[in-house]
């Protein structure tokens, strides 16, 4: 896929345009929907009784040792950034009990769906946040975290709305200052033009390098994926995913 870093031959970011539609710096700036529908009285009761209990608390210093955060002891701690209604979280938590994971989704809605999973699953491995993933991001140590998701994040395609794009250059720096040497960023899309936008900000990078050696290694899942929804909406409506990863160098 290397046509689609040559493609980006100028800033796609547009600095031309007079930045109105610009999110300013820091946590404060988020985009995307907090809720949908009116929550279901079980789902209502999870938000309000089980999601304190998981919440991370970011009003304090993040501990030294993530591990510290999970009941049970974990062998590293992977972050899952947007998990939707919770699908590819649910499944990796269940198939590795031995690591602790992170979930960050504002979405209301999506936050109850995994409420419920962690409960029928009975997963105590899991600790979520219901909140804008950047304050997370800038909580965690340095290094603390080794492996990321990002799976079909908003694609913003308006061209005046790009830098709302969660994995711009900026991201990209400070999801390298919580990554292990050696961890992964994992990040899936199912829209072209985004696809290009990271490939050419991770080309740019000295902190992250693609491991693609052939096309098959972007096009395949990886081992164990299960599709989530909306990559289901995206076959249902011709298109086909790609999945990226981004190692720390």
């Amino acid at each position: 896929m290397l046509w689609w870093v040559c493609a980006v031959t100028q800033d796609d970011e547009d600095k031309s345009g007079d930045g109105k539609d610009a999110p300013p710096r820091g946590h404060g700036a988020f985009f995307g929907r907090r809720k949908g529908k009116t929550l279901r009285p079980g789902h209502a009761g999870l938000v309000s009784g089980s999601l304190p209990q998981l919440r991370l608390d970011l009003t304090v210093p993040a501990p030294s040792d993530l591990g510290s955060l999970f009941p049970e002891p974990v062998g590293e701690v992977w972050l899952e950034i947007g998990f939707g209604g919770g699908e590819h979280l649910t499944q990796r938590a269940g198939e590795n009990p031995q690591i602790g994971f992170i979930g960050c989704e504002a979405y209301v809605n999506g936050t109850a769906k995994m409420l419920a999973q962690i409960e029928q699953n009975g997963l105590a491995n899991i600790r979520l946040w219901d909140d804008d993933a950047k304050a997370v991001v800038d909580w965690l140590p340095a290094g603390s975290i080794a492996r990321i998701y990002l799976l079909y994040p908003d694609p913003w395609p308006k061209r005046r709305h790009r830098k709302r794009r969660f994995l711009g250059e900026e991201m990209l720096a400070r999801l390298a200052r919580i990554l292990k040497p050696g961890g992964e960023l994992r990040f899936a899309t199912d829209i072209d033009d985004y696809a290009a936008y990271a490939l050419a900000r991770v080309a740019r990078s000295s902190e992250f390098e693609w491991t693609a050696e052939r096309q098959a290694d972007w096009l395949t899942p990886w081992e164990g994926w299960r599709s989530t929804r909306y990559e289901a909406k995206a076959l249902r409506e011709g298109r086909r995913g790609a999945y990226f990863t981004f190692r720390r160098v």
